[in-house]
């Protein structure tokens, strides 16, 4: 290609689809900046304080429950690894990458 001369690249999009995602960034950050708004209004109590520590493991047990409940062996075993680990480790990252690995492997020799 000739120095200088622009390139230029037409790509379609969905009008639906762009509207979709528009909307689902916008709700994202409603409830973000929500959340930071009440946080003006609210004391922040010890109990408040305790709660908003809690939030992120009450998210992850949410979000794996169903999956374990659903799972076979080699997910209610990873769930063990990982409990130990984070228990011996007191490492989220290390815990998580023990027990997905442990899943894999398990997957795997079945």
């Amino acid at each position: 290609m000739p120095a200088g001369e622009a390139v230029t690249s037409a790509v379609a999009v969905d009008p639906l689809a762009f509207a979709a995602i528009v909307g689902m960034a916008l709700a994202t950050y409603a409830t973000r900046a929500g959340g930071f708004w009440m946080m003006r209004w609210l004391p922040m109590s010890r109990g408040v304080e305790a709660w908003l520590r809690h939030i992120p493991g009450a998210v992850i047990v949410a979000l794996l429950a169903p999956m374990i409940a659903r799972g076979g062996v080699p997910e209610i075993v990873g769930t063990a690894v990982a409990a130990a680990v984070m228990r011996l480790a007191r490492h989220d990252l290390v815990a998580i990458v023990a027990g997905i690995a442990t899943v894999a492997a398990l997957r795997r020799l079945a």
